[in-house]
């Protein structure tokens, strides 16, 4: 089970709300949601079940596909409400069909560098969890970190070797409190990762956080299934508490257990930890994309495309994207939420949306906007299709510039080709299909007095949009 509800905002300007960071390819020429669900090849367990939000749906799905990942599942969220629900859903689902069935809970977002190490430490916790409890892997740290949450090891759990008891879980730190824990040698940092029984986590849920799985157990009895999805009953899920897994249940149960492992594991959380994962030249330098730097060291400087350089700079993140750039000391890494609250509160759309917005048939990106105009380029994925719409306030002008397109425009077919163009009136019923095998991309010229996104009559939709 991979949860992929994530906002990943200490990650922005690259990861916001709209497209987050375990959409992004990070440290590989994958995504982490693609490295995430790749981790299970080689081993016993099925193909994964995704639990994600609504918006995300589509690309989800995508990923998967992309990555060939076939027989996966995805649980649509209607609302965040932390990860006790989530899991709830994934469990209850699970159970009702293989109650003894072994669940793997990771986050979709978290890196992990040695996948040998990691599934010797998953065969130790499936034998755990067979045995009734909740197993989690606990991190060796590396440093007096601050930003994780710990667990202090316990006994050794009988017939578990490499297995102990949860002692106690302890929350983040302070920085003298986390270097006694590194020296004390029995504090963990917590992964986030369990492993447990479909059974056990329903029983466990039961015990101590029995209002969650009361909405849950609902929201799945009024869940719709459609394409690929489950979608949960947003009126009861919405009821339950948003809470985490561990406040719900790990710091209550009595059957926690911890697997200390040494397996390259980093959540990402912060720009610093990207610089602390990344390959470094001479200098201590981390340079992604188009980017020049001249007499600086131990910096992270990634570009999205435009050429971005540095001077003279030590310890310092420099993001470019194509709307925002992101400069800062590396140890005021996590000071980047505070930004992103200063952006909302401005009503800035660059805190929770890129340029770039993903749909399910593909994306567009804004390139020019004007007074009674804007344009657009349009990306569609083949075999593809845009709802059946019109406006009432904007007329469109298309002009193909890759891959061929049909339009339907109030009844008539229109084929069209590269440096071929159509007009769309106001008001008339219209339509975008990629029949091809490659990608179509358009630009996309609208003039009216109004070019807002909610102008769509939506008449037909292949996505359950209408």
């Amino acid at each position: 089970m991979i949860l992929s509800g994530g906002t990943g905002t200490r990650l922005w300007p690259l990861s916001r709300e709209g497209y987050p960071k375990q959409f992004w390819p990070l440290v590989s020429d994958q995504t982490m949601l693609q490295e995430t669900a790749g981790r299970a090849r080689g081993t016993a367990f099925a193909p994964p079940l995704v639990v994600c939000n609504e918006a995300h749906r589509f690309l989800v799905a995508e990923q998967l596909r992309e990555a060939r990942i076939d027989g996966g599942r995805i649980l649509l969220e209607p609302a965040g409400r932390n990860s006790a629900p989530a899991i709830a859903a994934a469990a209850l689902l699970l159970h009702a069909e293989a109650p003894d069935a072994v669940l793997w809970l990771m986050a979709a977002d978290a890196a992990i560098a040695d996948l040998p190490a990691l599934h010797a430490a998953l065969d130790l916790a499936v034998v755990a969890a067979r045995a009734g409890q909740i197993v989690t892997f606990g991190m060796k740290p590396t440093a007096p970190e601050t930003g994780y949450g710990y667990i202090e090891a316990g006994a050794d759990l009988p017939g578990a070797p490499g297995v102990q008891r949860v002692a106690r879980f302890v929350e983040k730190p302070d920085a003298a409190k986390a270097a006694d824990f590194v020296a004390g040698g029995r504090h963990l940092w917590n992964s986030g990762m369990f492993v447990a029984t479909a059974a056990t986590l329903v029983a466990e849920l039961e015990r101590h956080a029995p209002e969650v799985l009361r909405s849950v157990r609902q929201a799945l009895a009024e869940a719709t299934r459609d394409l690929d999805f489950v979608r949960l009953g947003a009126a009861a899920f919405t009821t339950a508490p948003a809470i985490s897994i561990d406040y719900a249940v790990m710091e209550k149960t009595g059957h926690a257990a911890v697997v200390p492992a040494d397996i390259g594991w980093s959540d990402l959380g912060s720009w610093a930890a990207m610089w602390e994962v990344s390959a470094k030249d001479a200098g201590g330098n981390v340079a992604q994309g188009p980017v020049e730097l001249v007499d600086s060291g131990n910096c992270y400087v990634r570009s999205e495309g435009i050429l971005t350089g540095i001077v003279g700079l030590r310890d310092t993140v420099v993001i470019t994207t194509e709307d925002a750039v992101l400069v800062m000391p590396r140890d005021r890494a996590q000071d980047v939420k505070l930004l992103v609250e200063q952006l909302r509160r401005a009503s800035r759309k660059e805190a929770t949306e890129h340029r770039r917005i993903y749909r399910p048939w593909g994306h567009y990106e804004g390139l020019i906007q004007g007074d009674r105009f804007q344009v657009k380029k349009i990306g569609v994925r083949p075999g593809q299709k845009l709802s059946l719409q019109k406006h009432f306030h904007r007329a469109e002008h298309w002009v193909v510039v890759n891959g061929t397109a049909i339009v339907h425009r109030d009844g008539e077919e229109i084929l069209l080709r590269e440096n071929e163009s159509v007009y769309l009136p106001l008001g008339c019923v219209h339509r975008l299909v990629n029949p091809g095998m490659i990608p179509l991309t358009l630009i996309e010229v609208q003039s009216g007095a109004y070019l807002g996104e909610d102008d769509i009559v939506r008449i037909e939709d292949t996505y359950g949009r209408a």
